[in-house]
């Protein structure tokens, strides 16, 4: 059952902009913080780990969770690779007496956004442009050309949405875009100086 009293932090982006890496800046400075790992069908890729990553489930797992209401949002993020946000993650980590930290794809987080409108922290990382986040998800050597392609369009469309966030960070430098999330967290946790 959802506790809509309970805080809930955002943290959105495109592929390749940075939200994974300022997440686990500000998961490992501060223990009132907790993942929300979200479930997918895709594979895992080799330096992942079942239940700490993702929950990778079978696209017939992923179906029937949807059917019996089980997440708080989910999307075909891309074709056939389904992602989604358990509602028992977010009661776990509040069970917990933490803030669920919820690294997740822009629709998905606008559609948490409409649920939790007055307890949410929202925040949308947007890379300094588009080529240098092309160079990004090239350096990572995980994707095809047209696997690469395909997030750099999908990229372009989700920078359009970024006004739909409480906070907008531009990550041109790592450490500058984890001192910026980390004080409007803070002051969003009621733990600002």
């Amino acid at each position: 059952m959802l506790q809509t009293n309970e805080k809930l932090i955002i943290i959105t982006a495109p592929s390749g902009a940075g939200k994974t890496s300022i997440t686990r800046y500000l998961l490992h400075k501060y223990p009132e913080l907790s993942f929300s790992v979200s479930a997918c069908t895709r594979q895992p890729r080799k330096d992942e780990e079942d239940g700490v990553d993702y929950y990778f489930i079978s696209l017939d797992d992923f179906t029937e969770k949807i059917q019996h209401n089980d997440f708080l949002e989910w999307e075909m993020v891309y074709e056939g690779k389904y992602y989604g946000t358990l509602k028992s993650e977010l009661d776990r980590i509040w069970n917990n007496k933490q803030i669920p930290v919820l690294d997740i794809d822009v629709k998905g987080a606008i559609h948490v956004q409409q649920q939790f409108t007055d307890n949410c922290l929202s925040i949308f990382i947007e890379p300094p442009s588009i080529e240098v986040l092309k160079k990004r998800l090239e350096s990572r050597g995980t994707e095809g050309l047209e696997s690469l392609q395909n997030r750099v369009n999908k990229a372009s469309y989700e920078i359009s949405f970024k006004h739909h966030f409480n906070k907008i960070i531009v990550n041109d430098d790592l450490t500058k875009a984890c001192d910026e999330a980390e004080k409007i967290i803070l002051a969003f946790i009621g733990k600002a100086d």
